[in-house]
């Protein structure tokens, strides 16, 4: 079986905004293949200032650089994920910019040639109730991902390959101490009473400082689950 595991930036979140940059990674029978397509893209438009906080890519850059136009791209792009089935966190919003960047040439959705695959609601069904971003499950996983200080397409991606493998044929470290440590169903966890009664500071954010927090977390929905207290 053939998958590419699939991650892309963007100008923004919402209608009217374009792809940036696009990394993929193939897997074949759940073995890294070595193979990747990265490709930075002119998207002809502004950045918002929020997104290129997440990513760090900016217009002047992608021009310095000579950044391909989409169009300038699609069949290369298309002729790597063709007939794959795409490996993807959030898929939802990835697959919606790429369509609609294909539709902008006349060309066919993606899931008329791919399958896809989410990794964001496979998480869910496995984890019910714990945050399932790309971040969280580095980290369920010990999968090291302290190299990400900004977000990459080609980067998430590979780091969604190890965490999708471990996924869906691994175990982690957490499990395995959970089985050796349990008996009758309960794990024994020692507490430090020393902390028990501590008394922690209570700071209020100011209404500028909820706006902006607002603001960053539309961002991280693109990523991940979004923010546990907005869920309903």
């Amino acid at each position: 079986m053939r998958q590419v595991v699939l991650d892309t930036e963007t100008t923004g979140i919402g209608e009217g905004h374009r792809i940036i940059e696009i990394g993929c990674v193939e897997v074949i029978e759940r073995k890294l293949t070595g193979r990747h397509y990265h490709k930075y893209i002119n998207p002809q438009r502004d950045i918002d200032a929020e997104a290129q906080e997440v990513h760090g890519i900016s217009n002047e850059w992608l021009i310095e650089t000579g950044a391909p136009v989409f169009s300038q791209v699609a069949d290369e792009f298309r002729e790597f994920i063709a007939g794959a089935e795409l490996v993807i966190h959030n898929a939802a919003f990835d697959i919606g910019m790429m369509d609609a960047e294909f539709n902008r040439l006349n060309m066919t959705n993606t899931r008329e040639f791919c399958g896809v695959l989410d990794t964001l609601l496979l998480a869910r069904e496995m984890f019910p109730g714990s945050r399932v971003s790309l971040d969280a499950l580095c980290k369920r996983y010990d999968i090291d991902n302290s190299h990400r200080e900004l977000h990459g397409a080609l980067l998430d991606a590979e780091i969604l390959a190890d965490v999708y493998l471990m996924m869906t044929g691994g175990q982690t470290d957490l499990a395995l101490a959970m089985e050796e440590g349990q008996q009758n169903g309960v794990v024994d966890i020692a507490l430090d009473d020393s902390l028990l009664n501590v008394e922690l500071p209570i700071v209020r954010a100011s209404a500028t400082e909820v706006e902006a927090h607002e603001q960053f977390m539309d961002l991280v929905d693109k990523k991940s689950e979004g923010a546990i207290w907005r869920r309903p």
